[in-house]
């Protein structure tokens, strides 16, 4: 009996030096993974080529295209396993050379600050006049009715809340404006829309552009004015008896063009077929250089697969590198991209992306399809615990646009999450370039992101 209670305890015993080693094991190659990321990495060197040597990378452009030829390139300098690309039709839409808004109210003119928005349709040739009704919920629109909005210029002035501690959560209360108003208020005869720029601030000069959606009949052209020019529009409309405006733009839409997402990847010593994916979407908008939306993520994803050839660590799992073509007006890449997984039976146990701008990351939230998401947290949830002293948390929450058409794969799908306080006084605009990014800042979510594809690839999902 005695025997039998002392080789238990031996066994105990035994497991826990195992365990306590496993985990000093952990710590001691997430130490080097931070070290030679905050020293040696290539992270910034990436971004800058991207920002500086490519520049704005809107789909369908030949700036797109240089993106997609500067990354393969980069990728296949860190000598993987091997780098491809995969086929995608995206929107080819161009901003054109001008674009104007002015207002006229008591007797003076005022122009705006303005850019058209993505996908806008132009003014055709003419300058628009109309009077302009303000609105802030989309719901209006049905309440007046054709009868009041024939002929308007429709401006939509719902701001971000700035009460949200989330800024990305006051953004998703306030975007339908932008997405869905201009093609709903032309269904009620509406003849141009002028929506407040997404952003928190509210003395902002810039523009904001970003994605608006039509449906295939109702299209009128759709500009963004700057929250300054919001706020005086506004006021003007409440001191004056009658506001108009003239808008002119030559935005224009062409064919769909061929372009790729790039990917690249180091295959798995033992379990090959179980893929852990990092990733960020390689287009941007056009005018600035698409820094932290999403050069930044391309950069951090980059990164990934460099410092661990450089650490010489051998996956288990097959680590993959893709950078998405087309998030920013159609999720063309990530489309197809699960569409071409899904046609070879891949299976993706893990998807990370980085798109939220290359800020101190703070942690991680993730999904998964619901019938094996409490399982996939608990699992994630203990193997995170070396990432906790970096101040890094763990919640449910969403992974993001591009990596979420491989839920049907029912891996875990992850989001890297950061201090997205600022993030939205340069999200879609010009000052969204290299000098507004942070070295060391960026190279902390590399950090964080190759940290948790190791740990993901050690213990698997």
């Amino acid at each position: 009996m005695k025997s039998n209670l002392l080789f238990a305890i031996l066994i105990v015993f035994q497991c826990n030096v195992f365990l306590f080693s496993q985990n000093d094991d952990d710590a001691f190659f997430i130490k080097e993974i931070y070290n030679y990321s905050l020293s040696e990495s290539q992270t910034y060197e990436y971004l800058h080529g991207l920002c500086k040597d490519v520049g704005p990378r809107l789909s369908g452009s030949e700036g797109a295209e240089k993106g997609v030829e500067y990354v393969k390139n980069a990728l296949l300098a860190q000598e993987p396993d091997s780098v491809y690309l995969i086929e995608c039709m995206v929107p080819h839409w161009e901003r054109g050379e001008q674009a104007s808004v002015s207002i006229s109210a008591n007797g003076e003119e005022k122009k705006l600050n303005c850019t058209p928005l993505g996908n806008s349709i132009s003014t055709n040739g003419k300058t628009i006049q109309g009077k302009v009704i303000e609105l802030t919920h989309l719901d209006s629109l049905e309440k007046l009715g054709r009868e009041e909005l024939e002929g308007k210029i429709v401006f939509f002035n719902r701001p971000m809340d700035p009460t949200l501690l989330s800024t990305g959560h006051a953004y998703g209360g306030a975007v339908d404006q932008r997405v869905y108003g201009p093609t709903r208020a032309a269904k009620y005869g509406a003849s141009a829309t002028l929506v407040r720029s997404m952003t928190t601030l509210i003395d902002d000069d810039l523009p904001h552009t970003g994605v608006t959606v039509y449906d295939s009949i109702f299209k009128i052209p759709a500009l963004a004015i700057s929250t300054r020019d919001a706020a005086y529009l506004s006021n003007q409309l409440a001191n004056s008896k009658e506001v108009s405006a003239a808008v002119y733009s030559d935005a224009q839409n062409f064919d769909k063009k061929l372009s790729h997402s790039v990917v690249g990847e180091i295959r798995g010593s033992e379990f090959p077929d179980e893929i852990i994916l990092v990733g960020g979407h390689l287009d941007s908008w056009d005018l600035g250089e698409g820094a932290h939306d999403d050069g930044t993520g391309c950069a951090q994803s980059m990164a990934v697969l460099e410092t661990l050839k450089s650490l010489n660590y051998q996956p288990k799992r097959t680590i993959r590198c893709v950078l998405f073509m087309n998030e920013e007006n159609g999720l063309a890449g990530g489309l197809s991209y699960a569409e071409h997984s899904n046609s070879l039976e891949e299976k993706h146990i893990a998807a990370i992306e980085s798109d939220g701008g290359g800020f101190t990351p703070r942690g991680f939230s993730c999904t998964a399809d619901e019938s094996v998401f409490i399982e996939h947290f608990k699992t994630l949830k203990a193997l995170f615990e070396p990432l906790e002293s970096y101040d890094l948390y763990l919640k449910k929450g969403g992974g993001g646009a591009d990596i979420n058409p491989l839920k049907s794969q029912k891996g875990i799908l992850i989001g890297l999450r950061v201090d997205n306080a600022r993030y939205f006084d340069l999200h879609h605009t010009a000052a969204d370039v290299l000098e507004n990014v942070n070295k060391r800042e960026l190279e902390l979510g590399a950090a964080a992101m190759t940290s948790l594809v190791y740990l993901i690839d050690q213990y698997g999902i």
